[in-house]
């Protein structure tokens, strides 16, 4: 089962393409860019030592989830980052709501 546009949005935001140019400009989130760029030079480099592409294809369609996900609620991917840099760092982080909790939420709205 692939991901598909109508998958992530909320209906009033595009997604973006499926493709590199349109990925990284949905990315606006630094950290986010950061870990494109750096993620798309070992996968370039990897296709050019295996010939396969696979890698690529693989790289494009989980950074194209990650884009959707920024243009869809670029503030949530703010906070992701800042508790992700928070936890590095060692600070205590506040408990959130159980995935249990979140997903029989999502299951009731269907």
């Amino acid at each position: 089962m692939t991901a598909q546009p109508h998958d992530y949005g909320s209906g009033s935001t595009p997604m973006p393409e499926k493709n590199l140019r349109a990925i990284r400009a949905a990315l606006v989130v630094a950290q986010d860019r950061e870990a494109f760029d750096t993620g798309l030079k070992a996968v370039l480099d990897e296709v050019r030592v295996s010939l396969d592409l696979a890698a690529l294809n693989d790289f494009v369609h989980r950074w194209w989830i990650t884009a959707c996900d920024s243009t869809r609620d670029v503030e949530g991917r703010r906070r992701m980052h800042a508790q992700a840099a928070r936890a590095l760092a060692g600070e205590p982080l506040p408990r959130g709501r159980p995935w249990r909790d979140v997903l029989a939420e999502r299951e009731g709205g269907r």
